[in-house]
């Protein structure tokens, strides 16, 4: 097994202990463990000669995310981005602590930690592309359930905002995904 597997692996191992589950095809899956399989196979369909960095950076953006959990701060905007701001530096520093155990360099290590915090997004390439890869999965995997949950405005807000953090080609990837006539008709009006 290589290192990359190795890595890959062991942020499994870890998601495949999330309490929390998605159904697919009548049959219960770790959530985040899925999650992160969603983001990979993304990933090496339209960033096929993504480096190992940024595989990595892919599959544990969401590493052990129920640690921390939105109750545990503050309502509202201000404590829905600090528990986001947390789920990051959280994310990268599991995912910096397994490359080290696996053998990679601090150097290496910290350029996913950095991807996973996605610093510098517009001018970083590899964290633009963690971006576009998260928003992809969103509008592939998990826009139907959150467009059950919410009023029409909101949706074309959240729909807005996606865009603006895609990259041209995330959004001409967005634009290929066949997606369900009524979250079409959502895209097509929050675009317009």
């Amino acid at each position: 097994m290589t290192q990359l597997q190795s890595v890959l692996s062991a942020i499994d191992k870890i998601n495949e202990a999330d309490i929390n589950t998605t159904i697919v095809d009548g049959i219960s899956h770790p959530k985040e463990l899925l999650y992160g399989q969603h983001m990979s196979t993304f990933l090496d369909k339209y960033w096929p000669d993504a480096h190992e960095n940024l595989q990595i950076a892919v599959r544990a953006q969401h590493v052990k995310r129920w640690h921390l959990q939105r109750a545990d701060f503050a309502m509202g905007k201000k404590g829905y981005l600090t528990w986001r701001k947390e789920l990051g530096i959280f994310h990268a520093a599991t995912a910096k602590a397994l490359m080290l155990e696996y053998g990679y360099s601090e150097d290496a290590a910290e350029i996913t930690a950095a991807i996973i915090r996605k610093e510098n997004l517009k001018s970083n390439s590899e964290s633009q592309t963690l971006e576009d890869v998260a928003c992809l999965v969103f509008l592939q995997y998990y826009f139907d359930a959150f467009a059950a949950k919410h009023k029409e405005e909101k949706i074309i807000r959240i729909v807005q905002l996606t865009w603006r953090k895609m990259s041209t080609q995330g959004q001409e990837i967005a634009l290929s995904l066949t997606l369900p006539p009524h979250l079409a008709q959502l895209v097509g009006k929050a675009l317009a």
